[in-house]
């Protein structure tokens, strides 16, 4: 999905939130930082053809400029994950206690989306969110449609987007290889950190490696989305060989939108703006599951 209009003062909004927190003393780095992200012509209204995970690369370029760390979200990171694996016990009794495990499974692991440096929540209460919105559920026939393809797969790529959130895919994937024991799942990270996304290093903090394979992406800049023409050769075939591939996230489903090639996929992602709502035809924070199949 290409940049809206709407995505320009959130994306400002969130870049100045962001510089702020990271340089809380510094009122003048964080006037040049914004005259500098003004320069960026999307932002001024200049650009439509270009993502807003697109736009937000420019912007991590500039904050890792202006803070000298390559990894200036790595605090919220660490706080995210360490959150979330405390609820980690939590969420696999929901599972394994409900009627349908899969069903709950999916449902934790879109309400893991609402873990967001977009918003830039430097603290939240994952456990009260997650009981607040658990009334909130993705429709049971689009699920039908997604456990019948998981039932029939063999190979899965599913692509990580934030920390925290990673720790509910961990779930999730944990239940899909019960539901199909013969599933292969491959976790895409990011190769490059960017804002709170999962890299390697934090998938492995939560335990994902201990229950599916993990592979970078290979995009060498701080993209928080996924552009296939940008990632390694490896991703790239496990994509165009995959049964079903799994987007979470809005970064990636941004980014994946616009992919002519992309097989057989399923969007999991909050409806947290109004470009998704209109999107989706969904409420303000509703669960999303799309599936694009092509049978």
């Amino acid at each position: 999905m290409l940049l809206k209009a709407e995505c320009i003062p959130c994306t400002l909004n969130m870049a100045i939130k962001a510089i702020s927190s990271l340089i809380p003393d510094d009122a003048s780095a964080a006037q040049t930082f914004t005259s500098r992200i003004l320069n960026i012509p999307a932002l001024r209204g200049l650009d439509w053809n270009i993502t807003a995970p697109g736009v937000v690369e420019f912007i991590i370029q500039d904050i890792v400029a202006l803070t000298q760390n390559p990894d200036p979200f790595q605090a919220l990171k660490t706080e995210q994950n360490s959150k979330a694996m405390k609820l980690y016990p939590w969420l696999k009794d929901l599972v394994t206690s409900a009627s349908d495990p899969l069903y709950t499974a999916v449902n934790l692991a879109i309400l893991g989306n609402s873990i967001d440096a977009m918003k830039y929540q430097e603290s939240i209460n994952m456990k009260l969110m997650i009981q607040e919105r658990l009334n909130s559920k993705i429709s049971k026939r689009t699920f039908s449609q997604f456990r019948d393809k998981i039932t029939h797969s063999n190979l899965i790529v599913y692509f990580g987007d934030n920390c925290g959130e990673a720790v509910f895919d961990k779930v999730l994937i944990e239940t899909l290889k019960e539901h199909n024991k013969q599933l292969e799942i491959n976790f895409i990270v990011r190769s490059f950190p960017t804002l709170n996304d999962v890299t390697l290093k934090e998938s492995r903090i939560v335990g994902i490696d201990k229950i599916t394979s993990i592979i970078e992406n290979g995009i060498d800049a701080p993209l928080p989305g996924t552009v296939l023409s940008r990632c390694s050769n490896e991703v790239q075939k496990l994509v165009q060989e995959a049964d079903l591939v799994i987007s979470k996230g809005g970064g990636n489903f941004d980014s994946l939108d616009e992919e002519q090639s992309l097989k057989d996929t399923s969007f999991m992602l909050l409806a947290k703006c109004m470009p998704y709502c209109r999107q989706f035809k969904a409420k303000l924070n509703e669960p999303v599951l799309e599936n694009r199949y092509s049978d």
